[in-house]
C-alpha cells in the first residue's frame, strides 16, 4: 500500500494564497496547521505564487471569507487554474450560495471545505490533494504521446444554417452536376467538397484537391493537365496531372478565382468535351471526373470588371452553394471548439478538461474573421499553451475583458449592486444601521438581514475570533 500523503506531508510545501492586500495582518489558522506538520508558503501576491509553483509546491490553500474577496476572483483565475497544483478552498458558508463562487469551486478546486472548518479536516484534505498531485505527475510523466488523429476532416454543426447547409450537400451528390461553393475563407470550403464526394457514387474514387492560388502560372499547364517525357527541359518521364490523376473521382479547384486568365480557356475546353491532351503529346484522354469549384471571391463582379470568362463561370455555377460565416453560426462556436479539443487536447495535453465559462464566452463573442480556420488554430494552441484543467481566455488569445458583460448573470448583477448600495450607505452613515437604513429606504431588520446574507462587515465592527476557525480546543490553539 502507498500511503503518498502521510510519508511526504511534512516536507511537500503548500502554497497559501490570499485574496487580501493587508500583509501584515497574521492568517490565525497557518501556525495550527504548522503544528500539523505542514509546510506552508503564505504568499501575497501573484508573482509570489508563480515563483513558489516554479519552487515546487504541488498543494495550493484557497481562503475566501468575505464577499469582497470575490472580487478578486478573476484576477487569480489563469493562475489557480494552473494544473500543476491541487487547490483546496476554505470558503464562508454563506458565499457558497452566490452562482460566481459555485462556478469558480467547480472549475478549479480539488475540494472545499466551509468555514468554519475543523483543522484535522483541513490538514487531512490538503494530503489527499497532495497525493492526487504526485499521482497526476507521475501520469504525466509516464504517459507516451497518442498517435495524431485524422478525425478532422469532418463538419459540425446544429444550427439551422448547417443542417440546410448539410441539406444541400445531400441532394448534389446525388447528381454529377458541377458545383460552386463560395463563402470567406477559412469556412470549410473543402470539406463541403469532400462531403458530396463521400456522399456520392464516386466515393471509392480519388480525390484530388488543387489550389489554383498556390501554382505558380508558368506550371499551371504541366500541373493540370501532365506532360509527356521530353516535353521540356527537365522532363525525364512522364507525369500524370491532377485532372488525369482525378479519374473516376472528384476534382475539386480551389480558388479558382485566382486561376490565370489565359489558363481560363483550357479548363473551359475540358469541362466541355471531357478530354485533355498532356503537354508534349497529340494523343486524347478521356477524363470521367466531377468537378466542383470553390471561391471566396464574388465571381460574378469578376465578370464583369473581365478578370474571369463569362462562359467558364456558367460552365462551373450549375449549382451554387453558399457557406455561412463561423460568427453567424452560434452553438456550433462551443460544438465545433469541443469537437477539436478532444481531439487535440488527446495529442497535446491529457489532464485539460475543457473550456472554462470565461473562455467559452470569449469564443461567443469573438468575431471571427478567420472563420472555423481561426477557432481550429485557436483551440490547438490553447490546449499547447494552457497549464490548468480547464482552457481559459488568454490560452486562446482572446481578450477576457470582451466577455465580462455576459459572464455576469441577472442574479449576480442584482446581488453586486445591493453589495454596493449597502457599504455605500453605511460609508455614509459612519457604519449606523438605522441611518444607513433610512438612505436605503428599507427597515432596520431588512439591513441586517442583507448585512448578514452578503457577509458585509462594518469597519468598525471587529469580529471577536476568526470567522472561519472553529471553536478552538485545547490542542488547537490559535495563534495570533
Amino acid at each position: 500500500m502507498l500511503n503518498v500523503s502521510n510519508s511526504a506531508s511534512a516536507a511537500q510545501p503548500v502554497l497559501v494564497l490570499r485574496l487580501t492586500v493587508r500583509t501584515s495582518q497574521p492568517c490565525p489558522y497557518t501556525e495550527t496547521l504548522r503544528d500539523h506538520g505542514l509546510n506552508l508558503v503564505e504568499c501575497f501576491t501573484l508573482e509570489s505564487a508563480y515563483q513558489a509553483v516554479e519552487n515546487g509546491c504541488r498543494v495550493g490553500l484557497l481562503i475566501i471569507s468575505q464577499d469582497s474577496e470575490l472580487d478578486h476572483l478573476d484576477k487569480i483565475e489563469p493562475f489557480v487554474s494552473n494544473n500543476r497544483i491541487s487547490w483546496v478552498g476554505l470558503i464562508a458558508q454563506e458565499l457558497i450560495s452566490m452562482p460566481r463562487m459555485r462556478e469558480f469551486i467547480a472549475e478549479h478546486l480539488f475540494n472545499f471545505i466551509t468555514l468554519p472548518a475543523d483543522l484535522d479536516h483541513i490538514a487531512l484534505t490538503l494530503r489527499h490533494a497532495w497525493g492526487m498531485a504526485f499521482m497526476r505527475d507521475l501520469k504525466r510523466d509516464a504517459s507516451p504521446a497518442p498517435a495524431p488523429d485524422n478525425n478532422d476532416l469532418v463538419m459540425v454543426g446544429r444550427t439551422p444554417q448547417m443542417q440546410q447547409l448539410f441539406s444541400q450537400l445531400y441532394k448534389v451528390a446525388r447528381t454529377d452536376a458541377s458545383v460552386l461553393i463560395s463563402g470567406p475563407s477559412g469556412t470549410g470550403k473543402e470539406l463541403a467538397a469532400l462531403s458530396i464526394h463521400r456522399q456520392s457514387a464516386r466515393r471509392d474514387a480519388p480525390f484530388v484537391a488543387v489550389n489554383c492560388g498556390a501554382i505558380a502560372p508558368q506550371l499551371f499547364q504541366s500541373e493540370l493537365f501532365g506532360y509527356e517525357k521530353g516535353a521540356f527541359t527537365g522532363a525525364s518521364q512522364r507525369k500524370i496531372g491532377r485532372i488525369e490523376a482525378a479519374q473516376g473521382g472528384t476534382l475539386f479547384l480551389d480558388e479558382i478565382g485566382d486561376m490565370p486568365f489565359d489558363m481560363q480557356v483550357n479548363l473551359l475546353r475540358f469541362l466541355q468535351e471531357k478530354t485533355i491532351e498532356r503537354v508534349g503529346g497529340n494523343d486524347s484522354i478521356e477524363i470521367d471526373v466531377r468537378v466542383i469549384a470553390a471561391t471566396h471571391i464574388d465571381l460574378a463582379e469578376a465578370v464583369r470588371q473581365g478578370r474571369f470568362r463569362e462562359d467558364l463561370y456558367y460552365r462551373i455555377n450549375v449549382v451554387c452553394i453558399d457557406m455561412p460565416p463561423l460568427a453567424d453560426r452560434g452553438q456550433d462556436i462551443e460544438d465545433i471548439a469541443k469537437h477539436y479539443f478532444s481531439q487535440f487536447a488527446g495529442m497535446h495535453n491529457r489532464s485539460l478538461r475543457g473550456f472554462s465559462k470565461a473562455a467559452m464566452n470569449a469564443m461567443l463573442s469573438h468575431s471571427w474573421p478567420g472563420n472555423v480556420r481561426e477557432l481550429v488554430n485557436r483551440v490547438q494552441r490553447a490546449t499547447v499553451m494552457a497549464e490548468g484543467r480547464f482552457i481559459q481566455p488568454e490560452d486562446l488569445g482572446l481578450d477576457r475583458s470582451n466577455d465580462q458583460s455576459q459572464l455576469m448573470s441577472l442574479e449576480d448583477a442584482r446581488a453586486a449592486a445591493e453589495r454596493m448600495m449597502i457599504r455605500r450607505a453605511l460609508s455614509q452613515s459612519r457604519n449606523q444601521i438605522s441611518r444607513a437604513a433610512s438612505l436605503l429606504g428599507v427597515s432596520r431588520v431588512t439591513l441586517y438581514r442583507l448585512i448578514e446574507k452578503y457577509n458585509i462587515r462594518p469597519d468598525s465592527v471587529t469580529p471577536g475570533h476568526a470567522p472561519f476557525m472553529a471553536a478552538a480546543r485545547p490542542d488547537m490553539e490559535v495563534h495570533k
